[in-house]
């Protein structure tokens, strides 16, 4: 099975990502990884740091000659910012952080780790971690698209503006996404999103949205019915909550499935003479019993507004006791367009796990031997 972890903090000098598991065999594209680095980068409501920031990804080992070997994969994403940080970092004299911000991990890491500084905690909490995800994930998506999974994303929603989504191919949804500011296919409601952004940033404030992963290409059977925690489903969701500030996320439009019968939700089978069966419909999101069943896979998510905002919120200073107002730190107004592609690769690490899981084998030959035979 695949296993990844990083570490690193938002202004350390780097980021880091051990990514285990990966077959032997597998030609790694950097330059495939830095495009999707600078995905993560774009996108209409970012802050500063981004125009600090010019993500590259160094390989440190588990690749010779361009190809993984079957051991630990290493890398490696330095941040531009420590320049502007180290001598305080080494001397001690970062400025403490006693207020903690609502909606931030300060308040709860503080006291867990029994800190009167929430620094370490911002740090580490800091969505600037998800560049390291990104990278993983796009090391999953060339595993991927060796089976011919594709993955890809776009926004749906960001405050109360919401799209009306064009019924077309997710492909072509994708592509319409990489054109926008806002990674949404109609153009109308992304001049909307901008304003609503612009908006926002006058008001010194903050916004959230929804956005959509889908992938294509997914076979019959990942997953498993007979355990909770195989039930790829879930594990989809799971891995998609884990990205800093997404606080929901469904499997299709299963919210509002809830709300209707079962015969105006389930999606119908019916006879294909080339593949067995069909369907007309994917209101399922791809899954059955916990399984893909051959449909695209649909993940929706919902992100709330960053709790970093200019306007100063009410909150206590932990070392005093006394009310305190915080002090705003550098942020993004919107990252809703940038959390669809750390969402992108979530779904792909999760999807090239359950790939790994049912064909098995320790290099990628043998996974295309696996694959040819189920």
């Amino acid at each position: 099975m695949l296993r990844f972890l990083t570490a690193g903090e938002s202004h350390g000098p780097c980021l880091t990502a051990i990514v285990e598991g990966l077959p032997a065999g597998l030609a790694i594209d950097i330059e495939a990884v830095n495009r999707d680095l600078r995905r993560r980068q774009g996108g209409y409501g970012r802050g500063g740091r981004m125009e600090i920031e010019r993500d590259r990804v160094e390989i440190l080992g588990g690749v010779l000659y361009g190809r993984t070997t079957g051991a630990p994969v290493a890398m490696r994403i330095e941040n531009q910012d420590w320049a502007n940080w180290r001598e305080r970092w080494h001397s001690g004299h970062l400025p403490k952080l006693t207020v903690p911000r609502p909606g931030h991990a300060d308040y709860a890491g503080m006291v867990k780790y029994q800190l009167d500084d929430a620094r370490p905690i911002s740090e580490r909490a800091s969505a600037r971690e998800t560049a390291a995800r990104v990278a993983v994930g796009a090391v999953a998506r060339q595993l991927l698209e060796q089976f011919g999974i594709a993955v890809g994303s776009y926004v749906t929603a960001i405050g109360e503006v919401t799209a009306q989504v064009p019924e077309l191919p997710h492909e072509e949804l994708w592509t319409l996404a990489e054109t926008s500011e806002v990674r949404c296919p109609d153009d109308q409601a992304a001049h909307r999103m901008r304003a609503r952004i612009d908006g926002a940033r006058e008001a010194g404030d903050s916004l959230g949205g929804i956005f959509v992963v889908t992938a294509t290409g997914v076979p019959v059977g990942l997953g498993s019915h007979v355990h909770w925690d195989r039930r790829l489903d879930a594990r989809l969701v799971w891995a998609v909550m884990s990205i800093p500030a997404v606080k929901g996320a469904e499997i299709g439009p299963a919210f509002e499935n809830a709300r209707r019968p079962g015969t105006e939700v389930h999606d119908e089978i019916y006879p294909d003479g080339e593949s067995g069966v069909t369907r007309r419909s994917n209101r399922g999101g791809g899954f059955e019993g916990g399984m893909t069943n051959g449909m695209p896979v649909v993940v929706r998510a919902a992100m709330k507004p960053i709790p970093t905002t200019v306007t100063p919120q009410r909150s206590v200073d932990l070392v005093t006791g006394e009310p305190a107002r915080t002090e705003y730190q550098r942020s993004d107004v919107c990252a809703v367009p940038a959390a669809s592609i750390v969402g992108e690769a979530m779904v792909a690490w999760t999807l090239a796990d359950a790939l790994s899981e049912k064909l098995g084998g320790d290099s990628l030959d043998e996974m295309r031997k696996r694959s040819s035979r189920t």
